[in-house]
């Protein structure tokens, strides 16, 4: 995160870039509210890896971890 907002990260042992303005998720796609500082909050985001492929995330917090709920290529 870079002042609160997706920057990096690895997943599927890769290391990804955020590559696009990153918006954060609101209520209506997940099945319990979002809440920043508790409770699940998240972000969609287009993510490019060294190898140069791209993938869309979203991925959320659950107040202490993050996880990846969906990827779209």
């Amino acid at each position: 995160m870079t002042d609160d907002i997706p920057a990096r990260m690895f997943y599927a042992g890769r290391r990804w870039r955020v590559s696009d303005v990153p918006t954060r998720l609101r209520e209506s796609i997940w099945a319990m509210p979002l809440e920043r500082g508790r409770g699940m909050y998240g972000w969609r985001f287009q993510a490019t890896s060294d190898a140069g492929e791209v993938v869309m995330f979203d991925v959320y917090r659950d107040g202490v971890d993050w996880h990846v709920h969906h990827t779209y290529t």
